[in-house]
């Protein structure tokens, strides 16, 4: 929906401007003012047949446009809503649940030009059942995972996750499962998620190119004139999540259990200090505070990166991290967390999908993070830390050592993402009484 070709420079930027408000906001203000500048037209519909679509619900690689070296491209527009249970879950909650997403499901397709959404669950919500945890899951409660961070730990009963190209289709889905639409994209709502979750936070992200050039400007945390890059999709002013660093959906699904073909999802929140990183910091200090020293040395990193085309080539400096931090004086941010975001086979173990955020008025990152158990989050968040590398003279916690001096953590969360079938209010051992046949 951003940036159509075509139109005049000054029509085109205030067309931006207002849907990136309308998201911001949300509710039918938002909705109706998207809905002035799209011109009202309805988004592809669902199938007819639900049966058709994944069990598993965070299958969304598939379903995305892809760059010309096949990197996934996230949806433009998203948003995170943290939901509490009004009453205990029984099945009469459960069928509120599961008929206000089979609304979605019917309403749009299951695509970035429709609706890409999941809905996960929290220890603490998996707790009501007398203090139970998820059979077969590492699903721990969110935690500190560095000495220097504080965040407000997120422990909501539950997350959804909705995602789209449409601003218009993720506003419009938002107010009919809140109740405040009696259909969306013309099929009528058959259950109000709201009547058994209460919206606790709601945050919004974006991703793509240029989106954050054109929101930058007047942020919190990013200096004037603006720096950020046109063709960043982020603002620290660099392209991400090349394909050949990330984990596949195949890869990050749970195999076995009554949770199979679901997986576990870390979400945090990251506020972003970026005064220093363009005032103090010259490209290629960015280049190696962000990849890797050799990255600079080499200059293998291009503009935002795009040169890069499927892979960011840090698994050619995984073995180096201390060599290179003591020859050049600093530590690279992939390189460090590269070290534990590989198996015994060299696979990949996370799949992120980061998106920016002005929520607030100040420039943000909201990291959800998938993988089959959170521990492997964990661990690729110590190695990021890079705490063994302070024994190195120029190398202190947070100088010198990737991009933690620019970086700070706001919030965390640990969710269950569980497989469609079990989707609404699942039971610790994988039921969902009242539904199940």
């Amino acid at each position: 929906m951003d940036g159509d070709g075509g139109e005049d420079e000054e029509p085109s930027a205030r067309r931006r401007d207002v849907l990136r408000a309308a998201v911001a906001v949300g509710g039918a203000a938002g909705l109706s003012a998207c809905l002035g500048y799209t011109g009202g037209s309805s988004a592809p519909t669902g199938p007819e047949d639900l049966s058709a679509l994944p069990e598993r619900q965070h299958a969304w690689n598939d379903r995305v446009r892809h760059d010309e070296h096949g990197n996934t491209e996230l949806p433009s527009h998203q948003t995170l809503i943290y939901l509490d249970l009004r009453d205990p879950p029984d099945a009469g909650a459960r069928s509120t649940v599961e008929s206000a997403l089979r609304t979605l499901d019917r309403a749009y397709v299951r695509n970035h030009e429709g609706l890409l959404y999941s809905l996960a669950y929290s220890p603490a919500y998996f707790a009501r059942f007398d203090g139970a945890t998820p059979a077969g899951v590492d699903l721990p409660e969110p935690r500190r995972l560095s000495d220097f961070e504080t965040p407000t730990f997120d422990r909501q009963d539950a997350l959804l996750h909705l995602a789209s190209d449409r601003p218009d289709a993720l506003l419009e889905a938002e107010e009919a499962l809140r109740g405040n639409r009696e259909a969306a994209n013309g099929v009528d709502v058959e259950g109000v998620l709201t009547d058994a979750l209460a919206v606790d936070d709601r945050r919004t992200g974006f991703v793509g190119r240029g989106m954050p050039a054109e929101r930058a400007e007047g942020l919190n945390g990013v200096p004037s004139p603006n720096p950020v890059p046109e063709a960043a999709p982020l603002f620290m002013g660099f392209a991400a999540g090349f394909r050949g660093n990330q984990a596949t959906e195949a890869y990050v699904t749970l195999d076995e259990g009554p949770f199979a073909g679901g997986t576990t999802k870390h979400v945090s929140r990251l506020r972003q200090r970026l005064d220093d990183w363009y005032g103090e910091q010259s490209f290629d200090e960015r280049v190696a505070e962000l990849f890797s020293p050799v990255h600079a040395e080499e200059g293998l990193v291009e503009g935002a990166g795009w040169n890069l085309g499927d892979d960011s080539g840090v698994d050619a400096v995984l073995d180096s991290v201390r060599e290179d931090a003591e020859r050049y004086g600093r530590a690279g941010h992939a390189q460090k967390a590269a070290r534990a975001n590989r198996d015994a086979e060299g696979n990949v173990r996370l799949l992120r999908r980061h998106v920016e955020s002005t929520d607030d008025g100040e420039a943000s990152l909201h990291f959800p993070s998938l993988q089959r158990d959170i521990s492997a989050f964990e661990a690729v968040r110590e190695a990021m830390n890079g705490a063994d590398l302070t024994d190195i003279p120029t190398v202190r916690q947070r100088v010198n050592n990737g991009i933690l001096e620019y970086v700070f953590v706001r919030n965390r969360g640990n969710f269950l993402v569980p497989p469609r079938s079990l989707r609404a209010l699942p039971t610790p051992d994988g039921r969902t009484p009242g539904l199940d046949s």
